[in-house]
């Protein structure tokens, strides 16, 4: 018999693929509700991040990057690059999850907002010294405002809607492993 948390663990996993072919099914139709220009938010970096912070066995590192390599594929950027980049921030996030764990929703989103220019940054960087051409940076600066206001709202779509929650200080598994 499969014990609950693997169940939960793997339903989490297929529902974290769903919500990226999801989002980007949407992000590929030919519209466009922004009209004026402001970009949306990057959801799946939102997502990922909030994941990562709440449930990081939910999300493991090979997933991660293989949504963002698909990812690469279908909007064209440098293929690897931002795979690359993604699972740097996610790891640094994964590696202070447990001090994470009881901070303030305000410092986690302090913690978030570094990591995310942080990640904006060195991809810009990259790019510049391979000499390939970028979106301007105030439209670059733009979309991770615009992320860092929906992250909230990502937070508390994937605690209501998924029941994704942190993992309480001393949780186990089945095994006695701490979560």
């Amino acid at each position: 018999m499969v014990d609950p948390l693997t169940t939960r663990r793997l339903a989490h996993r297929a529902l974290y693929v769903a919500l990226a072919a999801v989002i980007l099914f949407l992000r590929l139709l030919p519209v466009n509700p922004m009209a004026h220009g402001i970009p949306g938010p990057d959801l799946m970096l939102a997502f990922t991040l909030a994941w990562v912070l709440r449930r990081p066995d939910f999300v493991p590192a090979l997933l991660i990057v293989a949504v963002a390599f698909v990812e690469d594929l279908m909007f064209w950027r440098p293929i690897g690059l931002w795979p690359l980049i993604l699972l740097a921030g996610t790891e640094f996030l994964r590696a202070r999850q447990s001090a994470a764990r009881g901070m303030p929703f305000v410092l986690e989103m302090l913690l978030v907002s570094g990591v995310m220019l942080a990640m904006l940054l060195a991809n810009r960087l990259v790019l510049a010294l391979a000499m390939v051409d970028q979106p301007p940076l105030g439209l670059e600066l733009l979309r991770y405002l615009m992320t860092l206001l929906a992250y909230p709202f990502v937070v508390a779509l994937s605690r209501m809607a998924f029941g994704l929650r942190r993992a309480a200080p001393g949780e186990v598994d089945a095994l006695g492993h701490p979560l």
